[in-house]
């Protein structure tokens, strides 16, 4: 049995907790989850490797992100937002009509296991590779990115 002193202070911690976790959704969010249009996309070596991509990439570097319920809860909200700002920051195929600076990286970044992240892997087991799945992706990319910038129309 557990020291009841001991058993207030869970209750009071959960019940603070619970409240603090009420409070945050009534913070304010400027982010707008209307996605901008898609003005182009890279030449795709395959239908497969787009689907691909949109499936395990797609929602954080494109225009065309599914927000699944918990993406207006915080604070798992606020690490959405946060991925998907970052995430078309650094590389979007929604905007390929623009310079891109991540095409050439994304090979290697899934090859890596550094992408998709790891807290959106356990979110999306649709986007979990087996060995076979990875090998075929990164050829892809590395067909439809290319080596260069210039390769795909970009500087």
């Amino acid at each position: 049995m557990l020291n009841p002193r001991f058993t207030r202070i869970i209750r009071r911690s959960a019940t603070a907790l619970g409240v603090l976790l009420v409070a945050i959704q009534f913070i304010p969010s400027s982010f707008d989850r209307t996605d901008p249009p898609v003005t182009g996309e890279p030449p795709w070596d395959t239908p497969q490797t787009r689907t691909t991509f949109m499936t395990a990439c797609g929602d954080c570097h494109s225009n065309e992100t599914r927000y699944p319920w918990y993406s207006s809860i915080a604070p798992g909200s606020w690490l959405i937002e946060h991925d998907i700002i970052e995430g078309r920051r650094h590389f979007n195929v929604s905007q390929w009509d623009r310079s891109q600076r991540g095409g050439d990286d994304a090979p290697e970044e899934v090859q890596r296991g550094s992408m998709p992240i790891g807290p959106y892997l356990l979110l999306h087991p649709e986007a979990n590779f087996t060995a076979d799945q990875k090998l075929r992706f990164v050829d892809g990319l590395r067909r439809t990115f290319g080596n260069g910038h210039a390769e795909n129309g970009n500087d």
